[in-house]
């Protein structure tokens, strides 16, 4: 889920994403946008779901058919792949009057055209569209690259490149250029005026540019911008432009809603370059260009041309005809082939979530608790209180918060509240009240209140450089010599570029051995070298903040708050890694199989009731945590969180530095 704002939010969100632990509902979900579909050749059948019988999971004994799972794939992404099937139907329908047959060997020749463009091998290039698309190879072949084959040929009259287009393609790309620059003016009267100033002094044409023209990149540049090449925008503007000689400066030239000053700096010749020995790569890349656009726009014609009857949304058209999930220009599409294309496409990420369900249903009977009504309705009231959603009167303001998560997740409420709700509240029941103590209170408000020690910093990569810095530093213990020092040596790019400041360090911000060093210091003092994991530090105390004008009753109940939900989601997610730890768990689907850990809840050795962990358990990550500040808290000063700050120093403690003991 995605955040809505203000860090207050953000720290909500975590909650319920950490509390769902396992929740993968993404934007696939989403209506497809009316474009170019996801579709697979007519040619390739899909594999047949796994009949009803047959079980995909088994969850400590319980379970979980292909029939179920297909089914609750079919409720979440249902209409949206229900879509994608008509936008496939639609171009199978256009090819079949055109005659047009798309094959494998077609999709093969394409794939290999894309990775040769892009210069990879053709598996690392597969590989890449499976990381950044999340598709299988095979989804990647029938549901990206056909479609795109396909509507390149229906397309294909409009995008052959015409000799006239190959010719002004050839002169954009190596035709003479004009070196220029511009001053851009929102009025017409403004772009007047500055062209009567730089009339009068030619020279500082560059000075007016940056002083005043509205178009930032040219004006940070001194109105320089990269040379003007013919056929690459605006004719009238190109006319102009090829009509100066150099130290000419135009008369104000309009392009859209900017006025434009243009004073010619020089022309650069044409390329030795022949037409004929470029022809045919200009011809590829016009058709490139020209299939991008020509397929959006005849789907949106065949699409428009296409009488389409949704079904499956329809109660009644589902009541009349059962077993049809649209029917396309009179071709029906099942609700079977809907169905398998779910499982086939979102299959592995439901089974998951069904995994999930099974083990906190089984964790809530064996401690014979139940999640009632009134509990999700609690849960939903507290989500939408801690997001701020709150009517006039104060009162919290759910059905805005539920339209909002709605709406914006584009999820359905029963999704939000099974997947989100429902698992935070059977966590919450499972790890039951988890504990405040007075030294969690205490040591909070030093980390939000307390004084914070001012300190430059320098980041080193070896003990040696370290030692050898450090003696530099000590021979003249000055500011400024410290932060010429750390402009010269330090390997952690923000401080060094800040000559060494951060913001300053917190008390119990999850770096103990940081600061205690840093507290430790006078204000003037020079520290030891100190290693933090792989980096070694020097230290120069600048002095320390003063503490806020607070005192710790005002924000007791606020820091119990925060602290409590910070354990608790602590606890949480690590009370279900052990459910899952200590499960029997048979994935079929995915071809994997677990057995209970050892020490896990529910065996021999943990109770299977999952009672506070001891502090001292509490891992790095945790502890951090846990010092942080209140995330939106109003009386959270404008620097609470900051932490030790170069990037480089959050990292794991080294051996011998476990934090807090």
């Amino acid at each position: 889920m995605s955040c809505f704002g203000s860090r207050r939010q953000v720290g909500v969100i975590v909650l319920v994403l950490i509390s769902a632990l396992v929740w993968q509902h993404t934007a696939g979900s989403a209506a497809v946008e009316a474009k170019p579909p996801a579709a697979k050749p007519p040619q390739t059948q899909t594999a047949a779901v796994q009949p009803a019988a047959k079980l995909l999971a088994v969850v400590n004994g319980e379970e979980i058919g292909a029939d179920a799972l297909a089914s609750e794939c079919l409720h979440r992404h249902g209409a949206a792949v229900l879509e994608t099937l008509v936008n496939k139907r639609i171009i199978e329908q256009a090819c079949g009057r055109q005659g047009i047959a798309v094959t494998q060997q077609d999709v093969d020749a394409e794939i290999d055209a894309m990775s040769r463009r892009f210069n990879v091998p053709r598996d690392k290039w597969v590989e890449l569209i499976q990381q950044e698309r999340n598709v299988t190879p095979k989804q990647y072949a029938e549901e990206i690259v056909w479609p795109m084959v396909a509507l390149r040929r229906l397309a294909h009259a409009s995008i052959e490149p015409t000799d006239d287009e190959i010719s002004r393609a050839f002169d954009n790309q190596f035709g003479a250029s004009t070196k220029a620059r511009i001053i851009v003016s929102r009025t017409a009267a403004e772009a007047a005026s500055l062209r009567n100033r730089a009339l009068a002094a030619p020279e500082e044409f560059g000075a007016l540019a940056r002083q005043h023209s509205v178009d930032v990149g040219s004006a940070s540049a001194n109105g320089w911008v990269q040379p003007i090449r013919r056929h690459s925008g605006d004719e009238s503007f190109e006319a102009v432009v090829f009509s100066l000689s150099p130290g000419d400066i135009s008369e104000v030239v309009r392009v859209a809603d900017q006025f434009i000053i243009v004073k010619c700096e020089g022309r650069l010749p044409a390329a030795d370059v022949k037409l004929e020995d470029v022809r045919s790569r200009l011809a590829e890349e016009l058709r490139e260009r020209k299939s991008r656009a020509a397929s959006s726009e005849i789907f949106r014609r065949f699409q428009d041309a296409s009488t389409v009857e949704n079904v499956l949304n329809d109660p009644a058209a589902s009541a009349a005809r059962p077993g049809v999930a649209a029917v396309v220009n009179g071709d029906p599409i099942t609700i079977d082939q809907v169905r398998e294309q779910c499982l086939a496409r979102h299959g592995s990420d439901v089974l998951e979530i069904l995994i999930t369900r099974s083990l906190l249903r089984q964790a809530l009977a064996r401690e014979q608790m139940q999640v009632a009504k009134a509990d999700i309705d609690a849960e939903i009231s507290r989500a939408a209180a801690s997001m701020g959603f709150r009517k006039a009167d104060g009162s919290v303001d759910t059905a805005a918060w539920l339209d909002r998560v709605t709406t914006e997740q584009k999820m359905s409420l029963e999704t939000y509240v099974e997947d989100i709700v429902r698992p935070t509240v059977s966590l919450q029941k499972l790890v039951g009240k988890v504990p405040v103590t007075q030294e969690d209170l205490d040591k909070a408000f030093a980390a939000t209140f307390g004084p914070r020690a001012r300190c430059r910093v320098i980041v080193l990569d070896n003990q040696r450089r370290a030692q050898e810095v450090w003696r530099l530093a000590r021979e003249n213990p000055t500011l400024e010599m410290f932060g010429e020092l750390a402009e010269q040596y330090s390997v952690d790019p923000a401080s060094r570029a800040l000559r060494g400041e951060v913001p300053p360090i917190q008390r119990h911000g999850g770096q103990p051995a940081l600061e205690r060093e840093a507290f430790s210091l006078k204000p003037g003092e020079l520290s030891g070298v100190l290693q933090v994991a792989d980096r070694f530090l020097v230290l120069f105390c600048e002095g320390f903040t003063q503490p806020a004008d607070l005192k710790f009753a005002e924000v007791r109940d606020e820091l119990f708050d925060d602290i409590f939900d910070k354990k608790q989601r602590i606890e949480m997610a690590r009370h279900f890694s052990h459910l899952r730890e200590a499960a029997t768990i048979d994935n079929f689907l995915a071809g994997t199989s677990q057995s209970p850990v050892s020490g896990a809840p529910g065996s021999s050795a943990h109770p299977a009731r999952g009672d506070a962990t001891p502090a001292s358990t509490l891992s790095r990550k945790d502890r951090e945590e846990l010092a942080q500040p209140r995330a939106g808290s109003r009386l959270n000063p404008p620097t609470a969180g900051s932490g030790v700050v170069p990037a480089s120093l959050d990292a794991p403690a080294p051996a011998g530095q476990t934090p807090g003991r």
